[in-house]
């Protein structure tokens, strides 16, 4: 099974953007293999932006991480 963590994109440079995960995690990833913007959400998977989604889909998926991991 793979996984895949939803991003806010910060900043593009070439083929590496600064995304911020939430509660301040903000780290480096390739994004060679889709066309992101600032301001817009992408799917991470070990490193690579592999898509980009809406911003309702990624804070959905943030909001249910985040009750996840409360109960851990």
């Amino acid at each position: 099974m793979c996984l895949a963590i939803p991003a806010k994109v910060l900043k593009v440079q070439g083929d590496v953007a600064k995304v911020d995960f939430g509660q301040g995690v903000a780290r480096d990833v390739n994004v060679m293999l889709v066309e992101a913007r600032v301001g817009e959400y992408v799917l991470v998977h070990a490193g690579y932006a592999i898509q980009v989604i809406d911003r309702e889909a990624a804070e959905e998926t943030l909001r249910l991480w985040e009750e996840i991991l409360k109960y851990e």
